[in-house]
């Protein structure tokens, strides 16, 4: 009786050992799968993003100047790439596109020159923004309404 009991649990711990090391190659053959299933592809951004980009970090650092009535500088110039930076979809380079650059440079310029308004100006910069971007790509408009100086 003592052989038979033995040997029952001798046979129960030898499958519960099979069924752990098949549960964990289970477990790596899921993981290698997911793993080719799933390729990382780094984001890049075209040229017209990035700009965007410098133009929101100048702007955030402009507007503090101007809250705190700092001098604010000249023009930055490299705005002007606004009319020549490669966009993702080349086809949003459009004539909409070409008009509230238009808007947006001019109103940008005026903050610089007209140093009487520059908070007005300023909120009137993020304005174009803001009707450039209902038009085209509306993501970042949260953000860009962060730059309105109350």
């Amino acid at each position: 009786m003592k052989k038979l009991v033995l040997l029952l649990l001798s046979v129960g711990i030898i499958s519960c050992q099979n069924k752990e090391v098949k549960k964990s190659e289970d477990k790596e053959a899921c993981a290698n799968d997911s793993i080719k299933e799933k390729k990382f592809e780094m984001y890049e951004m075209s040229e017209m993003a990035s700009l965007m980009e410098q133009m929101y970090a100048h702007n955030q650092q402009l507007r503090l100047r101007i809250i705190k009535g700092d001098t604010i500088g000249k023009f930055p110039e490299f705005f002007n790439k606004i009319y020549t930076a490669k966009f993702t979809t080349p086809s949003d380079n459009d004539a909409f596109f070409k008009e509230n650059a238009d808007k947006y440079i001019a109103a940008q310029k005026l903050i610089y020159s007209d140093t009487g308004n520059v908070k007005d100006n300023f909120n009137k910069g993020v304005d174009a923004c803001v009707t450039c971007h209902q038009g085209k790509c509306g993501g970042p408009i949260p953000r860009i309404k962060k730059l309105y100086i109350k």
